[in-house]
């Protein structure tokens, strides 16, 4: 099959969305499709993977990190032509995602859509109106999903969350899964050779952008909950975005070191990622916004146990009591979770011992073979595609 991915974020833009169209690339490649990607361009970045097709964009003016693209490409008609691809598979329901259902009606192929994102859960990067901005874009959201052939979700509670939408769209729940095979032969001291972290200390790892979503104000505060209890630990943000220096200043202003007690390393490459997983003792995780939380399962693949606020998506990846402990987003019951599990070593080496489980359980190569069997089935049973055009003068032929 010849597949087009249509996405507002892609290399070298590091987030959930974009693992997960690498991921799910690779493993299609394997299986002997053609993956072809059209992305916003970046500022002085190259592809270095061969069927990359960018289009021109500006930062965007909340988070530069991220960009725009300028829904034109000039000669896209011939590209997709001679591409003859067989579906379109969008990742958003804004600009790339219309270009994408555009072409989609345009060549009559099928079109999917992976709802990666809580889209009202991000209006706070909209400086005003931001409860009218939320409802906009659940109505906006909702409306694309009611226009795909078919949505892949995350998690079982986000189909659910869907269908109370009154979505319509056949939906399949298919998480982003792990590459196994690149968390082979990690180095595990790759965190105390790079920072100044004393032996003895009990290592906190969250990965993640580091942006209002993902509730790292409150996760830097239970963390000094948990220092004040077990001194011997160190908390390590393996990230970037807009709210570093701001979450650096918090950790001045509680009396942490950024030197030994909160470590921002940064974002790093997947190799290094892999590395600082298994250089780590507990995988910590605020998020309230999460459709699934991929990074949940890459901790489990370096076998750590995960402790995480209860929220969407997380719940279908945490199995609470066999792999990780779930709380509410209090920060006492939280912080008692984290040291009540690192305090009882019967306890933690039973819930790494599942964790890695649960990781087998979700491999990017089986997750990629459901993928493949959704791309089949649409390809043999959904309708094609009509422009507005077509559908305009269908409604009224006699």
């Amino acid at each position: 099959m010849k597949v087009g991915i249509f996405t507002d974020s892609y290399k070298p833009y590091t987030s959930g969305v974009v693992t997960s169209i690498s991921t799910f690339k690779e493993e299609l490649n394997k299986l002997g499709h053609e993956i072809y990607i059209f992305a916003p361009s970046y500022p002085n970045y190259e592809d270095e993977e061969a069927g990359v097709y960018r289009y021109f964009s500006m930062s965007s003016p909340t988070n530069p990190d991220f960009a725009l693209a300028i829904p034109v490409y000039p000669g896209m008609h011939m590209l997709l032509k001679k591409l003859d691809l067989d579906i379109i598979h969008v990742h958003s329901p804004f600009t790339m995602g219309r270009v994408g259902m555009h072409w989609a009606n345009r060549q009559h192929v099928p079109l999917i859509f992976t709802y990666h994102t809580l889209y009202d859960q991000y209006a706070h990067y909209v400086p005003v109106a931001q409860e009218l901005v939320k409802e906009m874009a659940l109505r906006f959201s909702n409306n694309f999903c009611n226009q795909c052939d078919h949505i892949i979700v995350p998690s079982e509670e986000i189909r659910r969350l869907l269908n109370s939408y009154e979505i319509t769209t056949p939906i399949t729940v298919i998480p982003t899964g792990v590459p196994l095979h690149k968390f082979q032969g990690a180095r595990q001291d790759w965190i105390r050779k790079n920072y100044n972290i004393p032996r003895e200390n009990k290592i906190l790892l969250f990965v993640g952008r580091l942006t209002k979503e993902k509730n790292l104000p409150f996760l830097i505060q239970t963390f000094k909950l948990i220092k004040n209890k077990m001194p011997h630990t160190s908390l390590v943000l393996t990230a970037q975005g807009p709210l570093e220096e701001e979450l650096k200043q918090m950790v001045a202003d509680l009396g942490l070191d950024l030197q030994e007690d909160v470590i921002f390393t940064g974002a790093q490459p997947f190799d290094t990622l892999v590395d600082i997983y298994y250089s780590s003792d507990l995988f910590v995780f605020s998020s309230m916004t999460e459709t699934q939380g991929l990074v949940l399962i890459e901790a489990m693949a370096a076998g750590l146990p995960v402790v995480a606020v209860r929220a969407y998506g997380v719940q279908d990846m945490v199995d609470h009591g066999i792999n990780g402990i779930l709380t509410e987003c209090n920060q006492d019951e939280f912080a008692q979770a984290v040291i009540g599990l690192l305090s009882d070593p019967k306890l933690y080496k039973y819930y790494k011992n599942h964790a890695f489980q649960k990781a087998k359980s979700l491999s990017s190569a089986n997750m990629a073979l459901k993928l493949e069997k959704v791309y089949e089935d649409l390809l043999l049973n959904a309708p094609p595609r009509r422009t507005r055009i077509q559908e305009f003068i269908a409604r009224i032929a006699p």
